[in-house]
């Protein structure tokens, strides 16, 4: 867009109650201080904005006489088309003009929007206005017209690995969203591998605590001794147990057959002297010779058996005692006795080794605790790989970007990240030039740097539109700026004059 001052007439702005001002490719304007030179620029602003030059509310009053209205209109060459903008201040009421035709003030602001950007328009007119703004604002003009590096151009300058590992995730994912995953995703690692980390080390301090004092292969050593004198003496009780087992077995028969003869032997007196009645026990009549035989014959048969079960009693008695005088009863109290002491050294043993089979089990917890602890280490190690690289990614994004900032630049550095503490870079905005900061660059350097400023924005927007140099006759040399130049120089003793050329 070409932007180009035509004509300018102030009615009673400040000190200018009558002036026109016609703009060539270089309009100068001197004049001793105080005679208005600033105020011809400063009406423009006040036109489009209601400002002054560097953006500050202004008071179009007069100053050294009395009006009731001031009026201020330019006439602009927008790309070969004429437009006109008026501005009327009377009785506190402004009022607005379009190629004369009075309008309201959002029609007005209309038009100047679709013209340009109210700050793009300040900055490129005034360059010192440009440095009023917030360093934000600043900082977004200047990137606005430079396009951020390309993922892939700034994969290309990360280290391989980070490279070909965001390069694989960004394929499904933002980087911002790959962010908020991964920050989320180690800080619940974090307090998952400090907790495998404790359950590891808690299962080892437990594994040594529980673990026996005496290795595995003394005490299967000193166990299988102990066990061979055991059996050795085992196997001799064990066969005296036997024979003994067999002397005590029948000598409770021959006991429990003594107790029969002894009953058997006080039963016979009652079969014995048992008397053969000749009545009936019922009736009590007298027994006839037969019955009374039938008695006899009764008590002989019972008598004969009684005989006969009690020598067979005697007799299986006698055969036992017998088999008893073969066997001898084996004393083996003092064998026991060593059976059982052995065995009191066997059981410490045998616990002894039992804990080695419990801890079998016991390292198997503590190697599966140990798989999770790396397992969530690994993880752990993922997600911070891939944040460090996604910093990385941010900084050497950043790193380009100034790069390209940078090399629209001549003379200007501009510094457009600041690095923390923690190694991140913060966004910030700051101009130099031969190595001093701008707020303390003389009156001409300021002027040059703005300038050179000036026609990078001008440049990097395609607008190209009027520029005032105020304070002029302090630089000697600079290089001349795209679109018409407005030049404010003090002349001593000299009044305000105003030279157009051509």
């Amino acid at each position: 867009m070409q932007i180009k001052f035509k004509e300018l007439k102030l009615n009673n702005f400040k000190s200018h109650q009558d002036l026109q001002v016609n703009f060539g490719e270089v309009t100068k304007i001197t004049g001793d201080n105080a005679k208005g030179k600033s105020s011809v620029l400063e009406a423009i602003s006040w036109l489009l904005y209601g400002i002054d030059t560097l953006g500050s509310k202004t008071d179009p009053a007069p100053v050294t006489y009395e009006a009731d209205e001031t009026m201020v209109s330019l006439l602009l060459d927008v790309d070969g088309k004429d437009l006109l903008l008026g501005r009327e201040l009377k009785k506190g009421k402004t009022k607005y003009l379009i190629n004369e035709v009075p309008s309201k003030a959002t029609e007005f602001n209309e038009i100047l929007d679709q013209l340009f950007d109210k700050n793009m328009f300040l900055s490129l007119f005034n360059p010192n206005y440009f440095f009023t703004m917030h360093w934000e604002k600043q900082r977004e003009m200047i990137l606005d017209y430079v396009t951020a590096p390309a993922n892939k151009e700034v994969l290309k300058e990360l280290p391989e690995a980070q490279s070909n590992k965001l390069a694989e995730l960004v394929k499904k994912q933002s980087l911002a969203d790959l962010e908020k995953i991964h920050c989320d995703k180690k800080n619940k690692l974090d307090k998952q591998y400090i907790a495998a980390q404790s359950r590891t080390k808690t299962l080892k301090e437990q594994f040594e605590d529980q673990a026996p004092k005496v290795p595995q292969e003394s005490l299967q050593a000193e166990l299988s001794q102990l066990t061979k004198q055991r059996n050795e003496i085992e196997k001799v009780t064990d066969e005296a147990l036997t024979t003994n087992s067999e002397f005590n077995n029948i000598q409770s028969q021959i006991n429990s057959l003594n107790d029969q003869i002894e009953m058997s032997k006080n039963r016979w007196p009652s079969i014995r002297d048992e008397k053969i009645e000749r009545t009936c026990r019922t009736c009590k009549q007298p027994l006839d010779e037969k019955s009374v035989a039938a008695v006899e014959e009764d008590k002989e048969k019972r008598v004969a058996t009684y005989k006969a079960e009690h020598s067979d009693i005697v007799n299986k008695r006698n055969a036992l005692k017998k088999d008893l005088e073969e066997l001898e009863y084996i004393d083996v109290a003092e064998e026991l006795e060593k059976s059982r002491a052995l065995q009191d050294k066997i059981n410490p043993i045998e616990a002894e080794l039992n804990k080695y089979k419990q801890l079998e089990a016991f390292q198997e917890q503590i190697e599966q605790a140990e798989q999770t602890e790396k397992q969530t280490r690994d993880d752990l190690n993922e997600s911070i790989f891939i944040l460090d690289s996604i910093k990385d990614f941010y900084a050497k994004e950043a790193e380009l970007q100034a790069k390209k900032v940078q090399s629209l630049f001549d003379n200007l550095s501009i510094k457009l990240f600041k690095k923390q503490k923690n190694g991140d870079d913060k966004p910030t905005f700051e101009i130099q030039m031969d190595g001093k900061d701008y707020s303390k660059l003389s009156l001409s350097e300021s002027i040059r740097a703005g300038l050179e400023l000036r026609e990078v924005l001008s440049d990097q927007s395609d607008i190209v539109a009027p520029v005032f140099v105020d304070n002029a006759e302090s630089i000697t040399k600079f290089k001349e700026p795209s679109g018409q130049l407005i030049m404010a120089k003090v002349i001593a003793g000299e009044e305000l004059k105003i030279e157009e050329d051509k």
